[in-house]
């Protein structure tokens, strides 16, 4: 394969802005020239990362290499609006099967678009994709170029749990027969478990685990107490952090703190709490557009641990939380000064935090607390 190789940029120091106790980062800049990236997922040993980009392409980086061409065998997708090749992440067994899955937006004959997710082998020496399969679509298809969602997070107990917009389609949200706005729960294999909550229920599409969101853009698993935990956009005002349980109804657009962009009330919203629902454990008055989100459970920088660092699109920061037990709080923010779109947010095997930035030069950023 091909690689651009970027030369790793002068240290850069930026302070960080809610608190003058909190310290400030470090930032490499580890690749540029990035056309608005959208995930990451990390490769075993040395052998660095995978990196979607939203208009298709599939790219490996690896330190002393640099970003590969585009990998083959990746499927077809539907790029527009918010569209496009959406998440990465590998299966829990991927040291045998190296099983890379991908969400992304596919469209059908009439140009409606919904999230597609599916797999395929990454090969040995790490240049394409093999026999890639879709194994999952959002039905109906809805979206004209918003609110796909697309997260993919693996529980370690055999499950894949799919983040999925409502597609700008606010009623659908609640619709159990539709798979928008919903949080989907398959098996690692692609298959529906048995213990979904609306299995045997007449009507409703049993891949739904939880229902009532309007449009998630981070998932991750909670290292402390091992639930899911999820962000999504509110409309103006009103993102939350939510922790998505089997079968319960998180309200949108019945409950919400947010607004219609126009300014009036959302037309179907009852209330901030609406009985029936379940509340946010946090929530913005004012939208950050969260992103991408990733807890610190490691020892390299004892001073992150218990934090939550969350990406914001139009805030152009990276949001950092303190956890206690299902009790967040926003400590600060990091990355402001770069004015750059955040979009997703690891923590890598190495302990420090990996950032992508939404641009059309978008930048893949290695951080870590100055100390």
């Amino acid at each position: 394969m091909r690689r651009s190789l970027i030369p790793v940029m002068t240290l850069l120091i930026f302070p960080w802005f809610a608190q003058a106790k909190t310290p400030a980062v470090n930032v490499e800049v580890l690749q540029t020239k990035l056309d608005h990236p959208w995930a990451l997922a990390f490769l075993p040993g040395d052998d660095g990362m995978l990196i979607t980009l939203k208009g298709g392409q599939l790219r490996h980086w690896q330190a002393g290499k640099g970003l590969s061409d585009p990998l083959p065998g990746v499927p077809k997708v539907w790029s527009n609006g918010q569209g496009g090749l959406l998440d990465v992440a590998l299966a829990p067994d991927f040291s045998q099967s190296r099983r890379v899955w991908l969400s992304f937006s596919q469209a059908d004959a009439e140009g409606k678009a919904g999230t597609a997710v599916g797999y395929g082998r990454l090969n040995d020496d790490l240049s394409r994709l093999e026999n890639f399969q879709t194994v999952f679509r959002q039905m109906p298809k809805l979206s004209t170029g918003n609110h796909f969602g697309g997260r993919l997070v693996f529980d370690g107990k055999g499950h894949l749990f799919i983040g999925l917009g409502e597609n700008n389609q606010r009623p659908t949200a609640q619709d159990l027969d539709k798979l928008q706005g919903k949080v989907v729960r398959l098996t690692d294999q692609g298959k529906i478990p048995a213990d979904n909550p609306f299995v045997n229920q007449p009507g409703a599409r049993p891949e739904i685990w939880s229902y009532g969101i309007r449009n998630p853009q981070g998932m991750a698993m909670n290292p402390w107490s091992d639930t899911l935990w999820l962000n999504e956009h509110g409309p103006r005002g009103g993102d939350e952090i939510n922790i998505p349980e089997k079968g319960k109804n998180y309200g949108w657009p019945l409950a919400t703190w947010g607004i219609n962009y126009s300014g009036l009330k959302i037309p179907e919203a009852q209330g901030e709490k609406v009985a029936g629902t379940e509340q946010p454990i946090f929530y913005w008055q004012k939208s950050p557009a969260v992103s991408g989100m990733a807890f610190y459970d490691h020892d390299t920088f004892p001073q992150w641990r218990q934090k939550l660092f969350i990406g914001a699109l139009k805030d152009q920061n990276v949001i950092v939380m303190r956890v206690n037990g299902n009790t967040v709080a926003e400590e600060g923010r990091i990355l402001g000064e770069r004015k750059q779109r955040i979009r997703d947010v690891r923590v890598g095997p190495d302990g420090y935090l990996y950032v992508l930035t939404d641009e059309s030069d978008g930048e893949l950023l290695k951080v870590s607390p100055r100390t």
